[in-house]
């Protein structure tokens, strides 16, 4: 049986997640209370066929607040005894959290008339820290469409397979922040920036202009050059650590231009030599 535990701030997309793996075949459980999950894997067990279940659970800050602090121990207990268990955890900015509550206008589940929303999310992330704690997945939402973020859960859930580690390069804006998931971080604010040519300012790097002017500039083919050198040589390391995913971000100022034409490139680079590499445009999605 393979196991996906989703967990999250309220509003980073752990609903969404949930719909994404239902359509890929997974049975899917929200707001499932912590002490009910053994049960629930034994009953399934004894049903037949429990090698090809697929189970997906979502477990927030709804869940009986005393079941959260046992959840590290109760996920090692079913591991233990032969079920594939994967936790992703869900996070995004606050900022980008506010945002949206009051887009949709909905009420955070912790918030009160003495609880301002502020509190509860910062409430809920002491709340949900044990599991935030043993995630295999940290996925920052902040920016991310909902397309993109359906190719980062099927990505994300791919059994596990040294052979098919998922490679992510993300391009991203400095003045947003670095992203929180990323394992490595390459910052390209030195390379030239079409930003101050007007007549590229508005393109991005997946403009055909905008990528002939950057492939015409030393600094940036250098740069290619040496991040490819350093990946070839470090990307087997992590395969051969076991580990299923590498979140490579790439930063330039606005990330629209130059971040965006590198991580297409590496993107492109390395997907002919590994099953599952995809790229995100975290600022492109905005």
């Amino acid at each position: 049986m393979h196991l996906v535990v989703i967990s999250g701030l309220s509003g980073s997309g752990k609903t969404s997640a949930l719909n994404i793996l239902e359509d890929v075949g997974f049975t899917c459980i929200d707001n499932l209370p912590v002490s009910l999950l053994p049960d629930l894997i034994t009953q399934l067990n004894s049903e037949g066929n429990a090698e090809d279940t697929k189970l997906a659970v979502g477990i927030d800050a709804r869940n009986l607040a005393g079941d959260l602090s046992k959840i590290p121990a109760t996920l090692r207990s079913i591991e233990s005894h032969g079920t594939s268990v994967s936790v992703i955890f869900l996070h995004a900015r606050q900022a980008d959290l506010i945002r949206r509550y009051s887009e949709t206008r909905r009420k955070h589940p912790l918030s009160t008339n003495t609880v301002s929303l502020k509190e509860a999310i910062t409430l809920e992330a002491d709340m949900l820290a044990p599991i935030a704690n043993i995630a295999d997945r940290t996925i920052e939402t902040s920016g991310l469409s909902l397309h993109q973020l359906r190719d980062l859960i099927k990505n994300t859930v791919v059994p596990h397979n040294a052979n098919h580690m998922s490679i992510l390069f993300q391009s991203f804006g400095f003045k947003r922040g670095v992203p929180i998931d990323a394992d490595f971080v390459f910052d390209v604010r030195c390379l030239p920036n079409p930003y101050w040519l007007p007549e590229l300012r508005l393109m991005s790097g997946n403009d055909p202009d905008v990528i002939q002017f950057l492939e015409t500039q030393e600094d940036v083919a250098i740069m290619l050059s040496d991040i490819i050198g350093f990946l070839t040589r470090w990307i087997p390391k992590h395969q051969n650590d076991n580990r299923s995913y590498l979140t490579i971000a790439i930063g330039c100022t606005g990330g629209q231009h130059r971040s965006v034409y590198l991580a297409n490139r590496l993107c492109e680079h390395f997907a002919s030599q590994h099953a599952q590499v995809h790229a995100v445009h975290r600022q492109l999605a905005l």
